[in-house]
Protein backbone atom coordinates (compact mmCIF):
# COMPACT_ATOMS: atom_id res chain seq x y z
CA UNK A 1 0.00 0.00 0.00
CA UNK A 2 2.79 2.32 0.89
CA UNK A 3 3.48 3.07 -3.22
CA UNK A 4 -0.45 3.68 -3.43
CA UNK A 5 -1.69 7.45 -4.23
CA UNK A 6 -4.77 8.24 -2.32
CA UNK A 7 -7.22 7.28 -4.51
CA UNK A 8 -5.50 4.04 -5.22
CA UNK A 9 -5.81 3.09 -1.51
CA UNK A 10 -9.42 4.41 -1.04
CA UNK A 11 -10.31 2.02 -4.18
CA UNK A 12 -8.55 -0.80 -2.98
CA UNK A 13 -10.48 -0.47 0.72
CA UNK A 14 -13.29 0.19 -0.08
CA UNK A 15 -13.84 -2.88 -2.25
CA UNK A 16 -12.38 -4.88 0.07
CA UNK A 17 -15.21 -3.25 2.61
CA UNK A 18 -17.66 -3.90 0.11
CA UNK A 19 -17.12 -7.93 -0.30
CA UNK A 20 -16.64 -8.34 3.39
CA UNK A 21 -19.99 -6.49 3.91
CA UNK A 22 -21.70 -8.45 0.85
CA UNK A 23 -20.37 -11.89 1.89
CA UNK A 24 -20.29 -11.66 5.71
CA UNK A 25 -22.83 -8.40 6.65
CA UNK A 26 -19.75 -7.20 8.22
CA UNK A 27 -19.08 -3.59 8.87
CA UNK A 28 -15.67 -3.41 8.69
CA UNK A 29 -13.47 -1.34 11.01
CA UNK A 30 -9.86 -2.15 10.91
CA UNK A 31 -7.21 -3.25 8.70
CA UNK A 32 -4.41 -4.83 8.12
CA UNK A 33 -1.70 -3.86 5.99
CA UNK A 34 -1.10 -6.33 3.11
CA UNK A 35 2.67 -8.04 3.86
CA UNK A 36 2.92 -5.84 6.55
CA UNK A 37 3.80 -2.74 4.65
CA UNK A 38 2.90 0.33 5.37
CA UNK A 39 3.66 4.11 5.71
CA UNK A 40 2.12 7.06 7.72
CA UNK A 41 0.81 8.29 5.06
CA UNK A 42 -1.41 5.14 4.78
CA UNK A 43 -2.32 4.85 8.28
CA UNK A 44 -3.36 8.09 8.30
CA UNK A 45 -5.30 7.89 5.15
CA UNK A 46 -6.89 4.88 6.58
CA UNK A 47 -7.96 6.33 9.26
CA UNK A 48 -9.35 9.15 7.70
CA UNK A 49 -11.51 6.39 5.94
CA UNK A 50 -12.36 5.43 9.34
CA UNK A 51 -10.44 2.58 9.58
CA UNK A 52 -8.01 1.39 12.22
CA UNK A 53 -5.32 -0.44 11.35
CA UNK A 54 -4.25 -3.59 13.11
CA UNK A 55 -1.01 -5.30 12.96
CA UNK A 56 -0.05 -9.25 13.84
CA UNK A 57 2.71 -10.29 16.39
CA UNK A 58 3.00 -13.91 14.65
CA UNK A 59 2.57 -15.07 10.94
CA UNK A 60 4.16 -17.78 8.88
CA UNK A 61 4.22 -19.04 5.65
CA UNK A 62 0.88 -20.31 5.52
CA UNK A 63 0.10 -18.05 2.72
CA UNK A 64 2.07 -19.94 -0.08
CA UNK A 65 -0.07 -22.44 -1.49
CA UNK A 66 3.18 -24.29 -2.99
CA UNK A 67 4.06 -24.79 0.76
CA UNK A 68 1.15 -26.86 2.30
CA UNK A 69 1.04 -30.24 3.57
CA UNK A 70 3.18 -28.99 6.60
CA UNK A 71 0.44 -29.76 9.29
CA UNK A 72 2.50 -30.48 12.36
CA UNK A 73 4.91 -27.91 11.24
CA UNK A 74 2.34 -25.39 11.17
CA UNK A 75 1.03 -26.63 14.38
CA UNK A 76 4.01 -26.05 16.12
CA UNK A 77 4.72 -22.46 14.56
CA UNK A 78 1.10 -21.55 16.19
CA UNK A 79 1.18 -23.30 19.44
CA UNK A 80 5.17 -22.13 20.02
CA UNK A 81 4.12 -18.76 19.52
CA UNK A 82 0.84 -18.39 21.65
CA UNK A 83 0.99 -15.05 24.82
CA UNK A 84 -0.83 -12.85 26.17
CA UNK A 85 -2.44 -10.44 23.45
CA UNK A 86 -1.25 -12.83 20.37
CA UNK A 87 -3.08 -11.51 17.43
CA UNK A 88 -2.35 -14.19 15.01
CA UNK A 89 -2.18 -13.94 11.25
CA UNK A 90 -3.54 -17.11 9.27
CA UNK A 91 -4.16 -16.86 6.03
CA UNK A 92 -7.88 -18.60 4.84
CA UNK A 93 -6.27 -20.05 1.28
CA UNK A 94 -3.99 -22.44 3.53
CA UNK A 95 -5.55 -26.28 3.55
CA UNK A 96 -3.07 -26.91 6.49
CA UNK A 97 -4.59 -23.57 8.54
CA UNK A 98 -8.36 -25.20 7.61
CA UNK A 99 -7.06 -28.89 8.43
CA UNK A 100 -5.76 -27.48 11.84
CA UNK A 101 -7.73 -24.64 13.00
CA UNK A 102 -10.14 -26.69 15.18
CA UNK A 103 -7.21 -28.37 16.66
CA UNK A 104 -4.76 -25.42 17.51
CA UNK A 105 -7.96 -23.32 18.89
CA UNK A 106 -8.50 -26.57 21.49
CA UNK A 107 -5.17 -26.77 22.74
CA UNK A 108 -4.64 -22.73 23.14
CA UNK A 109 -8.04 -22.78 25.17
CA UNK A 110 -6.32 -25.58 27.33
CA UNK A 111 -2.96 -23.61 27.72
CA UNK A 112 -5.42 -21.20 29.52
CA UNK A 113 -5.88 -18.79 27.19
CA UNK A 114 -9.14 -16.94 25.58
CA UNK A 115 -10.15 -15.59 22.43
CA UNK A 116 -11.23 -11.88 21.74
CA UNK A 117 -12.48 -9.97 19.12
CA UNK A 118 -10.83 -6.83 19.03
CA UNK A 119 -13.50 -5.09 20.31
CA UNK A 120 -12.99 -7.25 23.38
CA UNK A 121 -9.19 -6.76 23.61
CA UNK A 122 -8.02 -4.99 26.47
CA UNK A 123 -5.87 -1.99 25.48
Amino acid sequence: MPSLNEEEIKKEVMNLHEVIYNKYGYEMKYIRPPKGEYSEKTVDYCNKLGYTTVMWSFAYDDWDENKQGREEYAKKKILDNIHNGAVILLHGNSKDNTNILDYCIKEIKSMGYEFATLDQFER
